[in-house]
Order: C-alpha cells, then sequence, then structure tokens
C-alpha cells in the first residue's frame, strides 16, 4: 500500500493505474477511521481495481466553534486498517498541499446544503464541496463511495458531480451500526457511558417510526414527532427531525414517494446524526 503526501504524485499513480485499463475508487475520509469507513473500503474494493482513500481533516468544513481540535485522529491505527481492508493507496496532503496561500475559489452547491445541516453549520457544505471537488481532482476516480448515515452530503456530492460534469460514479454504503443501533461514528468517542447508552434513543426513535409507516402511518409530521419524543425522553438535545424527499430534500407532509426521516441531535457534546429511508 503507498503513502501519498502530493497532489501530482496521487494523478501520477492514478493515471498509471488507468492506463493499465485499471478502474480507480475513492473513499474520502477525516481519518479516525472505524468499521463505518471499512464498510465502504470493502465495498470501493467490489466496484474498482484500485482503491484509494483520502486521509484528510479539512478544516473548511468545521465552523469557529465546532471540534475540528478535537476531532479523532491516529495515523497508525489509520493505515493498518487500510491495509488490512484492501486499499491500494492512502492519500494523506497537508493543508498547505490542500489551499494554497491565498486560494480564493469555492465550489457552492446552492439548493441541497440550505436545509437540515446546512442550517445548522451554515459553512460547512461549502468547504465539502471544495475539498471533495479537490480530492476528485487529485485522485481522478472512476467511482467514489459515502456513506448513508451522511444522507444530505451523499446527495449533495452526487448533485456537484452532475453538475460539474465529473466524470465519477458516486457510490452510496449502508449506514454500519453497533449491536444496539447506534450509527458508528469518529463522535461517538466523545460520549461518557451514560450517554452513550443514552443515544440509542435516536436509532430506537428511528426504528419505531419506521415501524408505524410500514403498519400505514403516511402523515410526516406524526412520525418526526414520535422521533423527537424519543429523543428527549432519552436525554437527548434535538438540534432536527425532519421528513424529507430523499431526492432533492423538499419538506413533506404526506409521503407518498421515497422520504429520508433524518435527526441531528446532542447527547452531551456530541452531535450525532442518523436517518431511515421510508418507501412506500
Amino acid at each position: 500500500m503507498k503513502i501519498l503526501t502530493q497532489i501530482k504524485a496521487m494523478q501520477q499513480l492514478s493515471r498509471e493505474w488507468r492506463r493499465a485499463g485499471e478502474g480507480v475508487a475513492l473513499v474520502p475520509t477525516l481519518g479516525g477511521l472505524h468499521a463505518g469507513h471499512l464498510s465502504l473500503v470493502a465495498k470501493a474494493c467490489r466496484h474498482a481495481d484500485r482503491v484509494v482513500v483520502s486521509i484528510y481533516l479539512n478544516p473548511t468544513q468545521f465552523g469557529p466553534a465546532e471540534d475540528l481540535a478535537a476531532y479523532p485522529r491516529d495515523s497508525a491505527a489509520d493505515e493498518r486498517l487500510c491495509a488490512e481492508a484492501g486499499a491500494d493507496a492512502i492519500f494523506r496532503p497537508d493543508d498547505s498541499e490542500m489551499y494554497l496561500p491565498g486560494a480564493s475559489t469555492w465550489v457552492t452547491e446552492a439548493a441541497l446544503t440550505l436545509p437540515l445541516c446546512g442550517q445548522s453549520r451554515p459553512h460547512h457544505f461549502r468547504g465539502v464541496t471544495t475539498v471533495v471537488a479537490k480530492l476528485f481532482l487529485a485522485a481522478l476516480p472512476d467511482i467514489a463511495v459515502f456513506g448513508q448515515k451522511d444522507a444530505q452530503q451523499a446527495l449533495v456530492i452526487r448533485r456537484m458531480t452532475r453538475d460539474l460534469n465529473f466524470p465519477t460514479e458516486i457510490i452510496v454504503g449502508p449506514t454500519v451500526r453497533e449491536a444496539d443501533g447506534l450509527a458508528v461514528s469518529s463522535r461517538n468517542t466523545y460520549l461518557s457511558a451514560s450517554e452513550r447508552r443514552a443515544a440509542t434513543g435516536i436509532h430506537r426513535g428511528l426504528t419505531r417510526a419506521a415501524e408505524a409507516f410500514k403498519a400505514g402511518e403516511r402523515d410526516a409530521s406524526a412520525l418526526v414527532g414520535s422521533v423527537r419524543r424519543e429523543i428527549i425522553e432519552s436525554g437527548g438535545r434535538v438540534d432536527y427531525v425532519e421528513c424529507r424527499r430523499n431526492d432533492d430534500l423538499r419538506e413533506v407532509t404526506r409521503i407518498e414517494e421515497a422520504a429520508l426521516l433524518t435527526v441531528a441531535a446532542f447527547y452531551g457534546k456530541a452531535r450525532l446524526i442518523d436517518n431511515v429511508v421510508l418507501t412506500p
């Protein structure tokens, strides 16, 4: 497994693979790898001949009061996990490589980034779309793999890829969960033992809403209300619980087509997100 830190070196390696007729997949990450990331690497391995995992803690997607400084970092563990998962290369640039002095160009998606996390984290998605566009230009992937837990992000990246004509197919892997249903996340490390137990309220609320939907409930506000109650009763603080169309994130009142029931909630200082897709 190769470890590269320079954009030109990453581009050269990707071009070599592609000249040899090998397809290239990219799995973008912030580092602090866990089972969720590794499931995306495994999916990438099934869809491409060569797999690149980018590990870059992108500062532009964090707000000034957010957890950039505290975000989990363990380079040695990340390298070991990538090698064990079958990655062919790690692309690990530093800030000076990704953002040149005086850089003033941003990639902005202006519709799907407005609701949900776009309300709570107003500069987040501008950082995400910009860095992912730069990673695409560095790794030159045929395929890029993202996780369903970050459903809004995946939709935004898919839209950006389409609108800017990147020759990259976006694949979304399913959310990986702990045994008790909590979605695997780097931010779970912020939870105390009691907060960790309480945080299962998110999955419990989504599961009960999905069961109600399966039983015939189509009123979005009823499903949203049941999830909110479960989170609050479990000790969480709701950032948002909303039901949106699963393709363009438009608001839904009655669910007649695939909808995303999505959550952001705080347990202690950890802001956790999760979702479930409801398909009639």
